[in-house]
């Protein structure tokens, strides 16, 4: 029976509204309104959807983006972000990875599998934070144990064909009377609570796993075969091992090992599985290299003679199929794909008819200005200065940008992408690398004082020889 609940990820999505959606993706993403407004009403749709009359869920089908525009614009960066923002199963994949069926590779229905791998192992992360408690609780006896002798009554050992038990050990019958009542127990347990215990050392067994790495190639291999060989081969991959470690750390182990005990692996499961059906969200990156050509070389052979095959394998996947999975059988209905390509050599109208209408929600997203680039160095909570500001927090000296130099470096930024090739945002990458490399490098070495000042003179000595030399530039920027 299929369950229409409200999944998890999407218990507090009453509260995301699309303001409020593109507000969050503000934080990380300068500009490109046009894509965060489509996926803020991509994902809202979504939460609509579940609260429609029942008749009516099942027909209410996602609306699929397809993102244009050049690389390091941020594509990649919305859909990751919003992803996260809602806690939804995401996975990203390359449309480049996938063959038509029949030929040695990846299939397109991988990306659900693995979409459904993601979302399993969240489920059971989620379910063993929930038991944590719990967990430590039965840790805390464990690591008891360990430290005093054992309290339970031991029962004698009898001799085979005689009527006579052998008498306890005087050692383990002196311990049954040495703590009436537990009294040495209660106290451990305090000084355990304390951190009295901490230096005290403690052997412990642990769980390695020492799984084989099992695969089969072609395209019957047993990724598209869905069976978990793990699972046929149970704990054999698994090795008990004795460890002696203190007991915060020994603490901090039993109660993972207890935490996994406590975890109903079906129940994680089957919240796995509802929530990628009415939650996952897969980012197919790269599309435009699976479009065009391929119909204009009918018959013919090469490295494109799949293309046009990969995109109908995409086209039940995407307009909604049942994938099977070593975790149960999936529908793709309802799951989000947004795809993303860069259409420099071929346009959206290369694609196959079909999976055209399929993505129906078409954002062209803008080329980068140097006003961006100063927005990007300065604005985000992941800006790339406050980055390197962090790297060298950690060898205690305090990094600054004038604003000078923040302007400079937009200024060579889009300079070098105009000139040599667009690369978007990934340019201040190379550039502010090239920049701070020698300081870098002498730092942990050199006597820098508490704080060094980043100047757009200083910028323009770095980088001027590299940017007017269009060879050098070309490899080092």
């Amino acid at each position: 029976m299929e369950s229409l609940a409200v999944p998890a990820a999407e218990v507090d999505a009453s509260t995301l509204t699309p303001r409020r959606i593109v507000a969050e993706l503000d934080k990380f993403v300068v500009g490109q309104d046009a894509a965060k407004r489509a996926v803020a009403v991509a994902l809202r749709n979504r939460w609509r959807r579940l609260r429609a009359p029942e008749g009516m869920r099942d027909e209410i089908t996602p609306a699929n983006i397809i993102m244009i525009g050049p690389t390091g614009v941020g594509k990649t960066e919305i859909a990751r972000r919003l992803a996260k923002l809602t806690g939804a199963p995401f996975v990203k994949v390359e449309a480049t990875k996938f063959t038509e069926v029949g030929y040695v590779g990846r299939d397109v229905e991988s990306m659900v599998r693995d979409l459904v791998d993601l979302a399993v192992t969240q489920a059971k992360e989620a379910q063993a934070v929930r038991v944590q408690d719990k967990a430590r609780e039965h840790a805390v006896e464990r690591v008891l144990d360990l430290l005093l002798p054992s309290s339970k009554p031991k029962k004698p050992i009898g001799m085979p064909g005689l009527g006579f038990p052998t008498p306890m050990p005087e050692s383990e019958a002196a311990s049954e009377m040495d703590d009436p009542g537990g009294k040495t127990r209660e106290r451990f347990r305090e000084m355990l609570h304390r951190g009295s215990l901490d230096e005290r050392e403690v052997e412990v067994d642990v769980t390695l796993d020492k799984t084989t790495n099992l695969q089969m190639f072609g395209p019957m291999g047993m990724e598209e075969m869905g069976i978990n060989l793990q699972e046929m081969l149970g704990g054999m991959g698994k090795k008990r091992q004795k460890r002696r470690v203190k007991v915060p750390e020994a603490l901090d182990l039993l109660t993972q090992e207890e935490a996994q005990k406590l975890v109903d692996q079906e129940a994680a499961r089957a919240e796995a599985l509802q929530r990628v059906e009415q939650a996952g969200i897969v980012f197919i990156d790269e599309i435009d290299k699976v479009a065009g050509g391929s119909r204009s070389q009918a018959g013919g052979s090469g490295p494109d003679v799949s293309r046009e095959g990969v995109q109908r394998d995409l086209l039940p996947i995407v307009e909604g199929s049942t994938v099977m999975t070593k975790h149960g059988a999936v529908k793709t209905d309802h799951i989000l794909f947004i795809a993303s390509g860069a259409f420099h050599v071929s346009k959206p109208a290369d694609l196959i008819p079909e999976l055209q209408g399929r993505f129906p929600i078409r954002v062209e997203l803008d080329s980068l200005t140097e006003a961006d680039f100063v927005q990007i160095l300065t604005e985000p909570e992941n800006a790339l200065t406050k980055q390197y500001g962090a790297l060298f927090a950690s060898e205690g000296v305090e990094l600054a940008f004038t604003p000078e130099a923040v302007q400079e470096v937009a200024r060579i930024a889009a300079q070098v992408n105009a000139e040599v090739e667009n690369i978007g945002a990934r340019r201040l990458h190379t550039i502010l690398t090239t920049l701070l490399e020698d300081l870098l490098f002498d730092l942990p070495d050199g006597d820098h004082g508490e704080r060094i000042e980043i100047s757009a003179e200083t910028v323009r000595q770095q980088l001027q020889d590299i940017v007017e030399d269009r060879d050098l530039s070309q490899y080092v920027l």
